[in-house]
This record gives C-alpha cells, structure tokens and sequence, in this order.
C-alpha cells in the first residue's frame, strides 16, 4: 500500500488566511456579545467572505435586547484579512419549515454562488423549564428551531454541494451543543437541553451522511460563555468553578470553531467536541 508524501516545508508552514477564497454561513449572528460574531469575526479574519444570519424579534424579546444587524455587520467587516471578501447579512426566522432552504440559497447567492463553511449557532432561548413545568408546546418550539432547523439547514447545504462538478475541498460544518450530557445535565432547561442532545447524538450520522461531497461535519460544546446574560453574585460563582477563574469569552469557541473550518482540521470529523476551559461542575 503506497504511503502519502510528507509534507514540504512549505506545507507546514502556516497560511496567514487559511480560509481566502473561502465562504461561510454563520446562522445566530445577531448581537456584538455573542458566540455567533465571535466566530464571524474569525472567520473573516482568516480570509473568508461570510454571510450573516439573524432573527431580531428573538433577541428582542429576550432580557439582553436585540442588536443593530448594520452596525454587526461593520464590526465584522473590520476584521476582514481579505479586504476583497464579501460580507452580508439577512434575516430568517428558521421555525419556518422552508427557511433553511431558503437561507443556504441566499448566502450562496449573496457570496458569488458558492458556500464552502455551515457554522449552525442559532437557539431559541427561552420558554423552557423542568420537567414538572415543560409542556408540548415548549419542546414544539425548541424541535423547531434548536433541531430541525439545523437538520434542514444541512441537508440544504449538502444539496448545493452536490451540485457542484467536482468534490471541492474545504467543505465543513460546524453545530453547537450545551453539555447536556456531561455531568449533571441540565435539569432546568429540559426542552433546550433535550434537543441540542439530538444535534450531538446525529453528528457522527451526519459525518457519514456527508462523506462523500468531501464535507467534515462537527459539533462544539463551548460551555458556560459570558454573552452578556448574567451578571451579580451568580455570575462571581460561576467564574469560580473554572480553573482560569473567568467564564469563557466568546472568542474561545470561535478559535476553535474557525480552526474546524481550515485545512488543519481536514482529518477530523463526526466529533462532539468540548470547548469549557476545564469547568468544574
């Protein structure tokens, strides 16, 4: 059996925009303080032209407000490491059953008609509870947007990728997951904890599933992530429980995330992989 060539010298030597040339979809890209612009920015930063994805009125309704999609859009644009790269944004809500669909089409078409990057980071927060308090309606709610909508955003995203002539490299998906299945789980959030489960439980299916079409499929728990939702004595408590006494930053899982995205992380794929800094639970 025939061995592969080590690489050249200039092989192992870094890219410093491993991702020009490249486009990402970034869904749950809607507020400066969460995960979702972190991981933007990375990527932008690395070379890519993203398309931004939001849902205002979700934001809106929750305690830390919604942002300005325009101004979301500008603090992503100065991170760009190809100034040539695109950046755009658009709205979907993605309970909607065609959304998804939809969604991977406009990016595709807003970023020169090609999506090489899925990064799934949307979630309804919210409309949860334990389990004496949950009801069909919660969980309805949270299978819509916290699973199916995933689902379906990958099974659109694989269709376009199968249109394309040839098996282009650099195909990759990224879901996010919450650590339900670590110690102790999440009893006060059965509804959201039950379906971001699912996305972990089918991201080795899913890794099969996209083989083929030369696409990695991974999914990241980033742990407890300071997005500006809880402040106070809580707050100090939390920060405790982690070895670096600080929670996690936004940016440690986009680091992570956009390094899924490269060339580097080619080989892996199928993974639930924990991002939490060492938390101790």
């Amino acid at each position: 059996m025939p061995h592969l060539p080590h690489p050249t010298v200039g092989q192992l030597r870094r890219d410093p925009l491993p991702l020009r040339g490249r486009t990402a979809l970034v869904t749950g890209a809607s507020r400066r303080g969460g995960i979702g612009y972190a991981v933007a920015r990375r990527l932008a930063a690395y070379g890519a032209g993203v398309h931004l994805h939001h849902h205002v009125p979700h934001d809106a309704e929750m305690p830390w407000g919604a942002d300005r999609p325009e101004q979301v859009v500008e603090g992503v644009r100065e991170a760009l490491g190809d100034p040539e790269a695109p950046v755009c944004a658009g709205p979907a809500d993605l309970a909607d059953p065609a959304a998804p669909a939809r969604l991977i089409e406009t990016a595709a078409d807003a970023l020169g008609g090609r999506l090489d990057i899925l990064v799934a980071n949307h979630a309804r927060s919210g409309r949860d509870g334990a389990l004496g308090e949950i009801d069909a309606a919660m969980l309805d709610a949270h299978w819509e947007v916290d699973t199916r909508s995933v689902i379906l955003l990958v099974q659109a995203y694989a269709r376009l990728r199968a249109k394309m002539q040839e098996r282009t490299p650099g195909g990759r998906v990224v879901m996010m997951t919450s650590g339900q299945d670590i110690a102790g789980g999440m009893p006060d959030e059965i509804a959201y904890s039950l379906q971001k489960g699912a996305l972990a439980s089918a991201t080795r299916t899913l890794a099969t599933a996209l083989a083929d079409l030369a696409v990695t499929i991974n999914c990241v728990n980033p742990g407890p992530v300071d997005t500006d939702y809880l402040t106070g004595e809580v707050y100090e408590q939390i920060a405790a429980r982690f070895p670096a006494g600080r929670w996690g930053m936004p940016d440690d899982p986009a680091r992570l995330i956009s390094w899924l995205a490269t060339d580097e992380a080619a080989w892996i794929t199928g993974q639930v992989i924990d991002s939490e800094g060492g938390f101790r639970r």
